[in-house]
């Protein structure tokens, strides 16, 4: 790795120089030829970033690591995380490097990170690469989340690096650049906790408060309300996920932010034809993450986190236990009130229609999308269709009509607000056969697919002409489907 003074970027290491037991210094893998797949020109020009030396050759060597700015101190980080229910106590960055922090045009610092940038001390066996469709997957799939309006980490690049990746068979080598609030996790303060060192989890706590929710250090207890900000954030985010039949995979403590966003889009997937348990990642053998058990997973996180507060929360353990617990409780009512108005906003029903008669509704709609496995984002798009008056295309997705026609009357007897609906039920998300459709055209060196989707996905709730094919459900030839996480 080389350094040099890039005069167009300041990379500060906040988080290297106040917790370094928590990082190792570490530098990317070399990569004689590296050759820029996608660059997003938007979030370059946010961070402050000129696109057009971003494509060059000094940009594109700093986005595989091979280039920092003077003084940059680029690291891999540490954190523990319990996966599929099972804790490991060391996991860390295997593939991966913070190469600093940067301060955007809304004074926002975030953190620049790559991923598929070469072994680290945390590789676990591991050869620490990335092929390019699992990081143009991420591309695709962060981009489309914040199209959405959902809170995430989002992706600045993907660098081709000319290298192959061994995986089921030979893969062409790719580097992402991910953008994020930060990386603090859940994992991170497992991780602290587990060191044994009182003064490392307080530093930790207090680097969160001050980088993601700065209003706790003005509260009685500190450490408690950093632990309600985190319960309120990730249940709202959750929220939202299953509002647009999102499918993270892989809820491992590890890929619970402190931030509330949406990190780690490796087995993901949406909903195709409504199923509560619906499973897409491979490794998922036992549903632990499957679409319904999102919610109960994240409580289960957040109460991970609460363990490893306690020592900062309350001198006497069974008083803290009592008052992470009371905390704890509110992830229920949280998340219950975001995903109710969120329903209510997408059946065009947010006014005051009388809670009894929309939860009613509500209640009776899922088990008619589950028993004709209807498409989840098509249904909610077309339903405003059937606000206006156009019942056809919604009645065209369900086999059971008398049914469906009974709840839509009873539906449009309440005055759904068609306008409002479209502005929160995407026409475009990420379809899983288009998304694998792109990544295979991608991987092959042609991008068009890729672009096509992109442009999509990134505008989701305006109709546009030519792209049709974009909002269709999946041909039925596509079959079940499988995400696999790249490594």
């Amino acid at each position: 790795m080389s350094t040099a003074p890039l005069s167009a970027i300041t990379l500060e290491s906040r988080f290297a120089q106040e917790l370094g037991e928590l990082s190792v210094p570490w530098q990317a893998d070399d990569v004689a030829d590296p050759r820029m797949l996608v660059l997003n020109e938007p979030l370059a020009a946010e961070l402050g970033l000129a696109p057009g030396w971003l494509r060059g050759e000094e940009g594109t060597r700093l986005l595989v690591g091979n280039l920092v700015p003077e003084g940059a101190r680029p690291v891999a980080q540490a954190y523990s995380g319990h996966q599929f229910g099972s804790f490991s106590p060391r996991l860390g960055d295997g593939r991966a490097l913070l190469l600093g922090e940067v301060v955007d045009a809304g004074g926002r610092r975030r953190d620049l990170h790559l991923k598929g940038s070469g072994r680290t001390p945390f590789a676990r066996g591991g050869d620490g690469l990335a092929a390019v469709g699992p990081m143009l997957r991420e591309y695709v799939l962060s981009e489309a989340m914040h199209a959405l309006g959902i809170p995430t980490t989002r992706s600045l690049a993907v660098v081709a690096t000319g290298r192959q990746v061994r995986r089921e068979t030979l893969l062409p080598g790719a580097v992402l650049t991910r953008v994020a609030s930060s990386h603090l996790r859940v994992g991170s303060f497992q991780y602290a906790r587990a060191t044994g060192d009182p003064g490392l989890l307080r530093r930790l706590a207090d680097h969160a408060i001050r980088r993601h929710h700065p209003h706790a250090a003005r509260a009685e207890n500190p450490y408690l309300a950093l632990f309600e900000a985190v319960v309120t954030a990730q249940a709202e985010l959750v929220a939202q996920w299953m509002l647009v039949g999102f499918v993270h995979g892989v809820m491992n403590t590890d890929n619970t932010t402190i931030s509330g966003e949406t990190i780690d889009y490796g087995p993901c997937a949406f909903l195709d034809g409504f199923d509560p348990a619906a499973v897409y990642s491979s490794i998922d053998v036992g549903g632990r993450y499957a679409y319904r058990n999102q919610p109960v997973v994240a409580e289960w996180n957040l109460a991970r986190l609460a363990e490893t507060l306690l020592p900062l929360v309350h001198d006497d353990q069974d008083r803290a236990v009592e008052q992470v617990q009371t905390s704890l409780r509110g992830f229920a009512g949280r998340y219950s009130t975001v995903w109710k108005a969120g329903l209510r906003a997408k059946l065009g029903l947010a006014g005051d229609h009388g809670d009894g008669l929309v939860e009613q509704l509500i209640d009776e709609l899922f088990p008619l999308l589950a028993a004709d496995r209807v498409d989840h984002t098509s249904f909610f798009r077309l339903l405003g269709r059937a606000a206006r008056g156009d019942t056809g295309p919604v009645r065209g997705l369900f086999l059971d009509l008398p049914a469906v026609d009974a709840w839509v009357e009873r539906w449009r007897a309440l005055g759904p607000e068609a306008a409002a609906m479209d502005r929160v039920n995407p026409v475009y998300i990420p379809r899983n056969h288009l998304v694998e459709e792109a990544l295979e055209a991608a991987t092959a060196g042609d991008p068009e697919p890729l672009t096509g989707l992109l442009e999509a996905v990134t505008d989701p709730y305006v109709e546009r002409p030519g792209l049709d094919r974009y909002a269709e459900p999946a041909p039925d030839t596509f079959g079940p489907y499988t995400t696999y996480c790249g490594t």
